[in-house]
């Protein structure tokens, strides 16, 4: 059911560690060259080419490329009241958590009449991704959409592949959640083709969509697929983009404490998402890796999506991994980087602020990533592959720039004015110099 990666007794490098521990295998380059006709199709022909590719890999051509805003209105009325209290729910606490996260400007004065002043500035207008392959996940407009309000962004747009039992339109409760959102700009279009309708635009084909169908963005965010990953590294410079997202990953830091149906449960709620989803487990106890192993059998054997489960745990990308103690489990999931990391052992709290490589802790048998994945108030758009050595989730941040504003008088500029001609000619720039010179 799932490998086993014995570590004990072992010193490893960083680099050794690296060899030793599971990860799925994403070719984005292939993808990639997959991917590039795709983006210079639809940058030439706009809506026509999304409507003949929405056909092509989804089955439905849609009517309407941009959804009308009284279709978005009515799905709230189609959805399910406990659903929609669940969004509701899901909705306060995301904003709770992000309202928190905006930092503040701040003025320094370097000296008399010399002022340098920070200003944090949100992007000018957002395309947001929201998957619809294997999954539809309203929860994942809730993350992007309010992280970006809570950014002041003033422009939202929405994209989720169309469904072939909607009749081409996005999946109804993502719809719904837009609607909840206040989100009025959603199109029915999926996976690369909707990375290049937001960084380039897209005119307009037929008369409902109008000369231009989609304005450009200024950031791309949002989960999907490697061909998704693919076109984001294709456009990234056009546009900002939040990560490249590989499949998911859950690792679990546990001692023998931990309950062994806890875990074994984890691990199958992350491996549900995709054949190539990464579930590892690190512990210091053999008697709870046989535990697991045993839990996990009857787990998968009753889960809804039991192929996929069975493939993703039998993959390459996923295993247990028996460390001597603690600190070594440390060692481990520090290497690894993963983006979701729970930590069921004694001492728990202490042992996550030790975590220097994850895209979100999760503390004890009570914080299940599951709650991370919905109504923890955390975002769940996270770093993958190893890229939370060097990278965030997303949050208010993903959505800002921080501009400089520098404000000398004259008095200021003389104090440092030698000292910046000697600079410049030291570097061999001398006109830099005579800029200041020139002033006096």
């Amino acid at each position: 059911m799932i490998t086993r990666i014995d570590l004990r007794g072992r010193v490893l490098s960083r680099r050794e560690l690296l060899q030793e521990l599971p990860r799925a295998e994403v070719d984005v380059e292939h993808a990639a060259e997959a991917v590039a006709p795709i983006i210079a199709a639809v940058r030439e022909r706009g809506a026509a080419e999304l409507r003949d590719l929405a056909e092509r890999f989804d089955g439905v051509r849609p009517q309407h490329v941009r959804v009308p805003a009284a279709t978005i209105t009515a799905a709230v009325d189609r959805l399910d009241p406990q659903v929609r209290a669940a969004l509701e729910e899901t909705i306060r606490r995301v904003r709770q958590v992000h309202g928190a996260q905006r930092p503040d400007d701040f003025t320094v004065q370097v000296a008399p009449g010399a002022t340098v002043r920070q200003r944090w500035l949100p992007v000018r207008r957002v395309g947001l991704y929201v998957p619809g392959g294997l999954a539809v996940y309203p929860s994942s407009v809730v993350m992007n959409v309010v992280a970006a309000q809570e950014a002041g962004v003033g422009s939202l747009a929405v994209a989720s592949p169309p469904q072939q039992d909607e009749g081409g339109l996005p999946d109804p409760v993502v719809l719904a959640t837009c609607a909840l959102l206040g989100v009025d700009e959603v199109y029915a279009v999926g996976g690369a083709q909707a990375v290049a309708m937001f960084a380039y635009g897209a005119a307009g084909s037929q008369a409902e969509d109008g000369d231009t169908l989609c304005e450009p963005v200024d950031v791309i965010t949002g989960p999907g697929n490697v061909y998704v990953a693919a076109a984001k590294r294709l456009v990234r410079g056009v546009v900002g983009i939040d990560a490249e997202a590989g499949p998911t990953e859950i690792a679990i830091l546990a001692d023998g404490t931990a309950d062994a149906n806890h875990v074994a449960a984890d691990l199958v709620s992350q491996a549900e998402h995709d054949p190539l989803a990464a579930a590892v487990l690190v512990t210091t106890s053999v008697e709870l890796a046989g535990s697991v192993e045993a839990k996990l059998v009857d787990r998968v054997d009753a889960t809804r999506h039991r192929e996929r489960v069975t493939t993703a745990l039998n993959g390459t990308q996923s295993a247990i991994v028996l460390v001597d103690d603690l600190d070594a489990g440390l060692d481990v999931v520090n290497a690894y980087g993963a983006e979701h990391l729970e930590i069921q052992a004694v001492g728990a709290a202490a042992l996550a602020d030790r975590v220097t490589s994850a895209g979100a802790i999760f503390v004890g048998p009570y914080s299940p990533v599951s709650l991370g994945d919905y109504m923890a108030g955390s975002n769940h758009v996270l770093p993958t592959g190893g890229c939370a050595h060097f990278a965030s989730g997303l949050g208010v941040h993903s959505f800002l720039r921080a501009v400089q504003v520098v404000e000398y008088d004259a008095d200021a500029l003389a104090v440092v004015a030698d000292r910046i001609v000697a600079l410049a000619d030291a570097e061999g720039l001398p006109a830099h110099g005579e800029a200041v010179r020139a002033r006096f």
